[in-house]
Formats: C-alpha cells, sequence, structure tokens
C-alpha cells in the first residue's frame, strides 16, 4: 500500500476548533492568544489555575540508538496519544518545536508522519509563533553586548580570549561555524574570532525549555557566563546588564503553543533544544500545564535513552519537580540491523538493499542495544514498553525476535502501526503504557547534586554507556576544576556526545564495552543549570548536504506549499 506524503494527510485533517481542544485539557478561552486558526498561545497562568486537577500519568518517549534517518519517536508519541482515546483515555501529547534549519537541510521536519501528525503540519515546521526566531534574537542581543562592552572600554576586565557566546541563527550554514568578527574601521568594533551556531543550540533555548515561569527565565538569564575577566572570575549577562532586555524579548515566547493532532489529541508544542549539546526535551512549562490535562501526559525525549531520556530524568525531571510513570522505548527492524554491525545507514539514501530482506539473525545480533537502552530506563526505576514502529520492509519473524529479547528482559512490548493507521495502530502500545504506568513508581535520579562533576561523569559513563573508564586532557581538567571552585559542581551534567551510538565514537554499533569516555573539554551552561562535557566532535552548525530539502520546497499555483515532506 502507497501511502500519501505528509503534507496531503495533514492537508486533509479536520481540525475542531482551538478552544474546544483546550477546554478538553481544562483550559479557558481567557488563557488562550490565538494565532490564526491552528495555534494558539497558553498564558503561563493556566499553571496556577490547573493545579487543583489531578495529575496525568507522566509517560516519556525515547528509543534504542537510532540510524540517521531516526526511528520515528515524534511519530509515536503522537499515535499514542491518538491512540489512547481509542480505549477510553485522554491523553496530551508534548513535542519540540520545529528547526528550520533540519527542515531545510535532510533531517525534515518535527511533526510526527503518516496519519500520526501534529497539524497545521506547515504551522509546526515553518516558524510557529516565531518562538525560534525570539530566541536567536535574544541570543544575539547578548552577543551585540558583549561586543560593545569590549568596544566602549571593557570596565568588566572581560577577557576576549574567554568568551563562550558566539552568534546564532536558524540556518544550516557551515560557512558561518568560524568567522572574525569587528574587521574594518577601529569605529566597526575589536576584532576577535568567533562563530555562528544553530539557533537550537543556543543556551538561551535550553533555558527556555528548562524555565518554570517568566521570573525563572528572568534569573536563569542572568547566571549567563559569557566569560571570565583577567583573574579567571565568571563574567555574567546581569553582570553586562543584558539579562532583562533577554526576557522582554523571550516573554511571549515562553507561553506554549497549543496545537491538536490528526485525531484532535490535544498537543502542545514548545522548545527545541539541540539534542547533543543540550536536553533535547520539549519545555517544562509545556509539561506543567500538560500533567493537569487529563489521564496521560506523552512526552517525548530526543534521540536513544541513552540521550534524551538520560537528560529528561536528570535534568529536566530535577527542575520540573515531575516523576515519569513509565517510557516507551520505540525500536525498529532497521536500526537493530543497523546495530547488528552490517550495515551502513545514511541519512538521504535508500536503506542497502540486502537489508531490506527476511533475516532475524541480524535483528538478533543488533540487540544488545535494544538490551541496553531498557537497562537504562530501568535503572531509573522507570517501567519500559517497548513499542517495535512497523515499516512495510519488516517481517514477523523479525518482530518475533524484539519480542523475545524485550520479554526476556522484563520489558512489555507491541508493535505498532500509527504510520499507516493513526491512533488505532497504537492501541496495542496503549494499553501496555497504560499497564506499565499502574505499577508502583520507584523514579530515581542516577546521581545527587552533591556529587563532583568527575564523579557525575564517570557514573554517566560506566552506568548508561557502558565506558570502562573515562580520560580526561589537560584542558578539561582544568575547566573541571575552575567550574567546582565557581560553585558550578551541584549542576547536573549533560555529556555532549554522538547520537549514533551509546558510546563517544559513532562507528560502534551495539552495545560497546571495555571503551574509554575521551572527554576533550568541558563548557557551563549556568544559566540552563548544567555543565556539559564534550566527548568527540560536536557540530554546533549543520551543513547542507548536496541536494538539501530546501531545493524541492516551493509554492504552486494556488499559493499552497509543496515539497514539504
Amino acid at each position: 500500500m502507497t501511502l500519501p506524503k505528509n503534507l496531503e494527510v495533514a492537508r486533509k485533517a479536520k481540525l475542531q476548533p482551538l478552544n474546544e481542544i483546550a477546554a478538553e485539557i481544562g483550559i479557558g478561552e481567557h488563557l488562550l492568544e490565538p494565532y490564526g486558526e491552528g495555534v494558539a498561545k497558553i498564558k503561563l497562568d493556566a499553571i496556577e489555575e490547573l493545579s487543583g486537577r489531578p495529575k496525568a500519568r507522566y509517560v516519556v518517549v525515547s528509543a534504542i540508538t537510532p540510524t540517521p534517518l531516526g526511528e520515528g519517536k515524534t511519530t509515536t508519541t503522537v499515535g499514542l496519544g491518538q491512540a489512547f482515546k481509542h480505549i477510553g483515555k485522554t491523553a496530551t501529547v508534548a513535542v519540540r518545536q520545529a528547526s528550520m534549519g533540519p527542515v531545510f537541510g535532510i533531517k525534515g521536519g518535527a511533526a510526527g508522519g503518516g496519519y500520526s501528525q501534529v497539524v497545521p503540519m506547515e504551522d509546526l515546521n515553518l516558524h510557529l509563533t516565531g518562538d525560534i526566531h525570539a530566541v536567536t534574537e535574544a541570543h544575539n542581543q547578548l552577543a551585540a553586548m558583549i561586543d560593545n562592552h569590549l568596544y566602549q572600554g571593557n570596565v568588566l576586565g572581560l577577557d576576549p580570549h574567554s568568551i563562550t557566546w558566539r552568534r546564532v541563527m536558524d540556518v544550516n550554514d557551515r560557512a558561518l561555524r568560524h568567522i572574525v568578527a569587528g574587521l574594518g574601521a577601529s569605529t566597526d568594533g575589536v576584532p576577535r574570532q568567533t562563530g555562528f551556531d544553530i539557533t537550537a543550540a543556543s543556551e538561551a533555548m535550553a533555558i527556555l525549555a528548562l524555565s518554570t515561569s517568566l521570573f525563572d527565565m528572568r534569573s536563569r538569564f542572568g547566571r549567563i557566563v559569557i566569560g571570565t575577566d583577567a583573574d579567571g572570575n565568571p563574567v555574567t549577562a546581569e553582570d553586562l546588564k543584558a539579562a532583562g532586555v533577554m526576557t522582554v524579548i523571550m516573554k511571549e515566547a515562553i507561553k506554549p503553543n497549543l496545537m491538536q493532532t490528526l485525531e484532535n489529541t490535544p498537543a502542545l508544542v514548545h522548545a527545541g533544544p539541540f539534542g547533543n549539546i543540550a536536553t533535547g526535551n520539549s519545555s517544562i512549562v509545556a509539561d506543567l500545564i500538560g500533567i493537569r490535562g487529563g489521564d496521560f501526559l506523552i512526552t517525548e525525549a530526543g534521540f536513544g535513552a541513552d540521550m534524551g531520556a538520560e537528560r529528561f530524568f536528570n535534568i529536566k525531571c530535577r527542575y520540573s519537580g515531575l516523576e515519569p510513570d513509565a517510557a516507551v522505548l520505540v525500536a525498529t527492524v532497521r536500526a537493530l540491523k543497523a546495530h547488528s554491525g552490517r550495515y551502513e545507514v545514511k541519512a538521504g539514501r535508500p536503506l542497502p538493499e540486502e537489508m531490506q530482506k527476511e533475516n532475524p539473525d541480524d535483528v538478533y545480533a543488533g540487540s544488545a542495544n535494544l538490551k541496553k537502552q531498557i537497562e537504562n530506563i530501568r535503572r531509573h526505576g522507570v517501567s519500559p514498553v517497548v513499542a517495535i514502529n512497523a515499516f512495510p520492509t519488516d517481517y514477523e519473524s523479525e518482530y518475533d525476535v524484539i519480542r523475545q529479547v524485550a520479554e526476556e528482559m522484563g520489558a512489555r512490548v507491541a508493535v505498532c502501526n500509527h504510520f499507516s493507521e493513526g491512533g488505532a495502530g497504537a492501541v496495542e502500545l496503549a494499553e501496555a503504557v497504560a499497564e506499565a504506568a499502574e505499577e508502583p513508581s520507584s523514579f530515581q535520579f542516577l546521581y545527587p547534586d552533591s556529587a563532583s562533576l568527575r564523579e557525575k561523569i564517570e557514573v554517566i559513563a560506566t552506568k548508561v554507556y557502558g565506558a570502562k573508564d573515562v580520560e580526561y586532557n589537560p584542558q578539561a581538567a582544568r575547566m573541571l576544576d575552575s567550574y567546582e571552585n565557581s560553585g558550578f559542581g551541584g549542576l547536573p551534567l549533560c555529556i555532549a556526545k554522538t547520537h549514533l551510538s551509546i558510546s563517544s565514537d559513532p562507528s560502534l554499533k551495539g552495545a560497546p564495552t571495555g571503551w574509554t569516555l575521551p572527554v576533550r573539554e568541558v563548557r557551563a551552561s549556568v544559566g540552563a543549570g548544567f555543565v556539559y562535557p564534550v566527548c568527540g566532535e560536536m557540530r554546533t552548525m549543520p551543513g547542507l548536504s548536496a541536494s538539501p530539502a530546501a531545493e524541492g520546497i516551493d509554492i504552486d499555483e494556488n499559493g499552497e506549499i509543496v515539497g514539504l515532506f
């Protein structure tokens, strides 16, 4: 069966008025700020107004280590949210907002797919309510004030070589990774080397995702460390008197966006922090609203369980105060075959022909990754449910292998066809998640706040990644000591590494052991509230491929968008 393209499916959606969608989760019209017909902002007053309602069961959707194609976490999140209606339950989904760089590059959108999408799909993937642009503006306002401070005499004694605050934009543009600013006449500023990151990698984006209120966001902006003075003391955005204006720019952006799925399930779309160097999760304020919206709140965590889910548990839940009741682990036949080490999967290219043939032995050979990710979920005291995201190229014998492995690990398992069937195709998953969420909760963080930064790094490396040891280069060791001395040792960790392996080496598939995690540098997002060791090469400004998606996107004779997925 050939399914229509995502955009064709989305355009046939029968949308309900947003005031009716809002009413389903207890939100009155006085709390809505409409942005056209398909999107509305929710005022943060909703958090207090809904506080007397019962809490929903809190479910996080994660995955095994993905291929470069992704394994369908957003689609599964949406499909699961729709499926609860089919079993007589109410649900709200919470997902990240799309960054237009990847949309116009190679990754595609963030609305889900097939018959499990958030709609209007074009709005979600293109600008939405301008939140990402507000993040860009707030971030670059601080950057401008840093360079102006240097030009105006540098009364704070800021060391130009210590400045870590680069500029951002929501475009994939590798030519801007390294630049020299301030060239020209003496009135054009102080020349120094800097660069651009993509907006999703901005600490301002991470702050948007982790703030619990407008004034919490204001405090976090003030704590941003942009560099040091000559004596090594931190210089902050508050020192530069920039935190206030950043908050003003972001005043509207902190309000979550209300949308709906193809089957009219309420959807909260808000924030889009990078999955490699930040949390890879949607916002806390969206969850604080959605947690009072019905029987279940389903939220998504980026990349594999060693990445987004680990950060969800140890960073997002730390700051939100919410505790998950169950976790969904999305697995695909193609990803498990890739983890056998016998195939190479590349984004933008068809799957290898041999990989599409029936071969349960290949699936079993890659199952070490599934086992490890189940273990990573359980390590936090949360019940896992394996969701087999079905593809037309799969075989029942291959599903049998996944079922066997999951059940041997004590995890529930369900085959899902939500891409082709919508909520009806994820009923088995919804029933399994409902059962798992009823189990007594024993949620726990992986490490205490009081542990040293090195202790936190080592427990994540050995317990979650399966490393034998951790190796720090001299620069990383110095930075760890500096951050401890500056009082940042109590912050949680967000280890920046590849998403294509549980290890720090993207070529290592499955669940490698006996390797050493190399920490080459350590940075601090003090405003966001985490320290991030960098392991391997991390690109914070993506580039475009030889044939980016942007080449096929246009407007037709009727003024309609074409070529968008």
